[in-house]
């Protein structure tokens, strides 16, 4: 087992896309999926229960736990077909 230094992870600014589904705070945080040609940034996982994609502030990799506020789903990230989903924990 190699202890590899881990690499940082890039940082994003969000700005507001209109999502209007959860608290004026939090909106920048989500957005609306553009169906199957929508390409997905690193740091944005497609919600597999409500089809809203989740945003953060740095990047996202397979392991982490995201929060949907719009549906209220706990979601571990995977890596499906090239692209970050989430997987359903609770």
């Amino acid at each position: 087992m190699s202890h590899e230094p881990e690499v940082p992870r890039k940082r994003y600014e969000l700005e507001d896309t209109g999502f209007d589904e959860v608290p004026r705070k939090y909106r920048k945080y989500y957005r609306r999926w553009g169906g199957e040609s929508d390409e997905l940034a690193g740091n944005e996982v497609l919600c597999p229960v409500c089809k809203v994609v989740v945003r953060s502030n740095r990047e996202v990799r397979e392991g982490d736990r995201i929060y949907c506020m719009a549906c209220m789903t706990r979601l571990r990230v995977v890596r499906v077909d090239g692209r970050l989903e989430g997987h359903v924990e609770y």
